[in-house]
């Protein structure tokens, strides 16, 4: 088959693969119909977080081309959202909804299977970790949606889930990146009254504005905090969606938080440590993680079937699998939000 083959820093190709096989029966042979390139394989890319030669890509939706003799919930032609990392949903921490944390679990594209970015990948714990999408026929952007239920969409969600975000609160969003604009999404959802962005992008601001920002701030550092307080009375904001995972996005989620408020991270760490007596003193809590996505996939399709959230907006480039080196640089050289790759037809 044909894949993204992930050769060292600044250097992604396509070439070939092995066909993968059944390997255990509860495994699935799923065709790739979409994946997209993650913000965390750039940083593989631009060589500040290491990856294996060979497979790459996380995010997938596909169909169901083969079975294990153990699956009992999938058919062959099924459409599936693929979370980006697979779970058994029988551990102890899948049972609480913190499936990234499944004792038996594992990756795609880390090593584990392959990823998504090639025509096919073998899903371990099929039945309960792929979600399928009830049968129809959808146009590219809803397919787009679906597929950024497999992240993005549920990454945010976390991060607005981890805030504790609720009816009327105020909101603030650093960063404006894909993870960023899916949790003002999000912010929305849970019933936020006014969402700040923090974002300098004009195409970026434009779709922030979009997906329910009542403010956008351009500012940095310093100056975004001073701008944010303006905004808010000098109080601060209840909650802090940090999207980004830098020194200076979760420390201006720090100053940027009420007494009493939450920030919610979910940005991949950058930086080694923070500073906790900032927020101890101001008894501003720190949540978050790796989003558990198998677990909000079911109420993000819903409201994406419901046309509630149109989260697949966020893919601002889309091409085949063989301009798979424009996909990676676009995003490197923040000419796109999100690239995302289409591999086969659904």
């Amino acid at each position: 088959m044909r894949a993204a083959i992930f050769k060292g820093k600044g250097s992604i190709e396509i070439g070939d693969r092995p066909d993968p096989k059944i390997q255990q029966g509860s495994d699935a042979i799923v065709r790739v119909v979409m994946g997209c390139v993650c913000g965390s394989d750039l940083w593989y890319y631009r060589g500040v977080n290491s990856h294996k030669v060979g497979s790459i890509g996380h995010e997938f939706i596909g169909v169901i081309e083969e079975i294990g003799s153990d699956i009992h919930n999938l058919k062959l032609g099924d459409l599936v959202i693929a979370p980006f990392d697979f779970s058994d949903g029988t551990c102890a921490n899948c049972k609480a909804g913190y499936t990234f944390e499944c004792t038996n679990g594992g990756g795609f594209g880390n090593g584990d299977t392959d990823g998504g970015q090639g025509e096919r990948v073998r899903a371990p714990f099929a039945d309960f970790n792929l979600v399928k999408v009830p049968a129809g026929t959808y146009s590219e952007d809803m397919l787009a949606s679906f597929l950024s239920l497999s992240s993005v969409m549920s990454t945010g969600f976390h991060a607005a889930t981890s805030a504790g975000v609720k009816k009327d609160d105020v909101v603030a969003v650093v960063g404006d990146g894909a993870v960023g604009l899916c949790a003002i999404i999000a912010a929305r959802m849970k019933g936020a009254k006014q969402i700040i962005a923090l974002s300098r992008n004009p195409a970026r601001q434009k779709l922030a504005r979009e997906f329910g920002a009542t403010k956008v701030i351009e500012e940095r550092g310093d100056e975004a905090v001073d701008a944010v307080l303006r905004q808010t009375d000098d109080v601060g904001v209840d909650a802090a969606l940090e999207c980004v995972g830098t020194r200076e996005a979760i420390e201006t989620a720090e100053q940027i938080t009420r007494p009493g408020g939450m920030i919610g991270t979910v940005g991949l760490p950058t930086y080694g440590s923070i500073n906790y007596s900032k927020v101890f003193f101001r008894n501003v809590g720190i949540r978050g993680g790796v989003a558990p996505v198998r677990t909000y996939i079911p109420e993000l399709l819903d409201a994406v079937l419901r046309k509630q959230i149109n989260p697949g907006q966020v893919f601002d480039l889309r091409v085949g699998l063989g301009e798979i080196k424009e996909a990676y640089a676009a995003m490197d050289e923040r000419r796109a939000v999100k690239s995302l790759i289409r591999i086969s037809e659904p």
